[in-house]
C-alpha cells in the first residue's frame, strides 16, 4: 500500500523559513520521481518542485533560488526547504509520486505579512 505523509507546515512571518517532509512507504522510493505541489485557496494545484528518477531537479520559476528539494533515499523521505517565504507562498503543500498517482494528505503553510 502506497502512503505519503507530509509534515512540517505551519505559520511563519514573511522572510522566514520552513522545512517540509514527505515520508513514503510502499514504494521503491529511490527509483521514483517525486514532486511537491501546492494549492492556494481558489487556485489550481501547481507544481513547486520535482525530483526526477534520472537525478535532475526542477523548480517553478516562482520559487527558484528560495526553495530546495532534497531526498534521503535511505529514509524514504523527501524534503522541501523553503526560505525567504512570501505571503503568496501560502497554500496547502502536497507530495506526489506520479508513478503510483499517489498523493499525501497535505500540510498547510501560512505566511503572514
Amino acid at each position: 500500500q502506497v502512503q505519503l505523509v507530509e509534515s512540517g507546515g505551519g505559520l511563519v512571518q514573511a522572510g522566514g523559513s520552513l522545512r517540509l517532509s514527505c515520508a513514503a512507504s510502499g514504494i521503491i522510493f529511490s527509483l521514483r520521481t517525486m514532486g511537491w505541489y501546492r494549492q492556494a485557496p481558489g487556485k489550481q494545484r501547481e507544481l513547486v518542485a520535482i525530483s526526477r528518477s534520472g537525478g535532475s531537479t526542477n523548480y517553478a520559476d516562482s520559487v527558484k533560488g528560495r526553495f530546495t528539494l532534497s531526498r534521503d533515499n535511505a529514509k524514504n523521505t523527501m524534503y522541501l526547504q523553503m526560505n525567504s517565504l512570501k505571503p503568496e507562498d501560502t497554500a496547502v503543500y502536497y507530495c506526489n509520486c506520479p508513478f503510483y498517482d499517489a498523493w499525501g494528505q497535505g500540510t498547510q503553510v501560512t505566511v503572514s505579512s
